[in-house]
């Protein structure tokens, strides 16, 4: 079982001191939306250098994936290629604490990021041809530039690809793309947009709910192309969420993803969008992490320093009951995290059941908790001024996030019963 080394714990250290330093202070700004949040991540990247090692890293990526098409090309043998979990090149530890601390200290900035770097970049890095990460990626992964992920629609939330009505049509090389997208995390303010939509390709023989989906890559300001405004939301204030529009954009087959219809043999882009559900599902158990650990921490000192009849409420058992039922959550779920780590070193994805799995556990486990950390607080809970207000509200969303809880239940079962 993996845990975490020394090494690991420096860095957690060293992140929580950037928190508490940077974020934790603007908290409040965040929220109301007086302060932006990229400016923050920017210098998050900056401070460990992650924009740096990220650029580098691609660099080697770009050039290995050159070499691989250059031999193929010649005949002869390709090099292997291994990669973690959305690509991040056996960096996943390293993600995974930048998560759970960020979630920790405002859940909103890892939403930003989370699903610029595990939707965005790592879509396009799995999915795209060498000349279309050449041409994203590199103001991608610095962060310089922000990405969006487009699947959900007004009418098709959890029954994303059956529901699913923006579609393309093909006209001469390029496709013509319409629809709508909405509670797209970054959508306000992306500068890159994937979008998936159906290809209506005039076959009446074809079901709607049947037809390939494909994914595109659009850039901010295109002809045709509208970004709504931010949504007022109950949590996570500090992720801008809004709508997309596409009226008659035209698009190069150099913006679809691999430059192809035909992906793997399947002919389809639905296995693309599930990849991502799997890593944006796995990436939840982090966040709830985060955000549990912080709630015990808040808990545990308030319950030693509250008195109640002379006495610290700690003393109760009530109280007791509730700081070890953070306890029981926080290790079961840190478990699940780990397991994460482990299969990302191995270049493995969970399945999609498995990943559902964990998400509606952790996200049901990190609500309770938020929820409880309230009410041990009392009427101090309740209040802006004490952070477990926020992350309580912040919680729930985990609960409807990448796809509602009720959902992943139909995902197990199905994916146990296909066994």
């Amino acid at each position: 079982m993996y845990e975490w080394s020394e090494t690991d714990r420096l860095i957690i250290d060293s992140v929580r001191g950037f928190m508490d330093a940077e974020v934790r202070p603007h908290r409040d700004g965040l929220e109301s939306g007086e302060i932006s949040p990229y400016p923050i991540l920017r210098t998050m990247m900056k401070t460990f250098a992650i924009d740096q090692m990220a650029s580098e890293m691609l660099q080697k990526i770009l050039a290995k994936e050159e070499a691989r098409e250059k031999a193929i090309a010649a005949g002869e043998e390709p090099p292997p290629s291994k990669k973690g979990i959305g690509g991040l090149g056996g960096q996943e530890t390293m993600a995974i604490i930048l998560t759970k601390e960020l979630c920790a200290a405002c859940m909103g900035l890892f939403v930003t990021w989370g699903v610029h770097m595990g939707l965005g970049v790592a879509t396009i890095m799995k999915e795209g041809t060498l000349a279309q990460k050449k041409r994203w990626l590199p103001d991608l992964v610095t962060f310089d530039k922000l990405a969006a992920w487009a699947i959900t629609e007004p009418e098709s939330g959890s029954d994303a690809f059956g529901g699913m009505k923006s579609y393309v049509k093909r006209d001469g090389d390029d496709y013509i793309l319409n629809g709508q997208k909405t509670f797209i995390t970054n959508g306000p303010e992306a500068d890159v947009v994937i979008v998936y939509a159906k290809l209506d390709d005039g076959d009446p023989s074809i079901a709607k709910r049947d037809r390939k989906v494909l994914g595109f890559v659009l850039d901010r300001g295109m002809e045709g192309f509208a970004q709504g405004k931010p949504f007022k939301k109950m949590g996570i204030n500090s992720s801008h969420t809004g709508e997309l529009f596409f009226d008659n954009v035209r698009l190069g087959r150099d913006r679809l993803l691999g430059e192809t219809e035909e992906r793997r043999g399947t002919g389809d882009g639905r296995d693309s969008a599930r990849e991502g559900f799997v890593v944006e599902r796995m990436g939840v158990a982090a966040m709830a992490l985060g955000v549990i650990e912080e709630c015990q921490r808040i808990c545990l000192d308030y319950a030693r320093s509250r008195e109640l009849w002379g006495q610290p409420i700690g003393d109760f058992q009530l109280i007791q009951l509730k700081i070890a039922n953070m306890e029981i959550a926080r290790i079961n779920v840190e478990n699940m995290v780990f397991r994460g780590i482990e299969m990302g070193r191995d270049g493995k994805l969970p399945t999609l059941a498995e990943a559902s799995a964990i998400k509606a556990y952790s996200s049901q486990a990190v609500t309770e908790v938020a929820m409880e950390a309230v009410q041990l607080l009392g009427g101090n809970g309740y209040m802006r001024e004490y952070a477990v207000e926020q992350m309580a509200r912040d919680a729930k969303s985990l609960m409807i996030y990448a796809g509602s809880n009720e959902v992943q239940i139909t995902h197990i079962a199905k994916g146990l019963l296909r066994k």
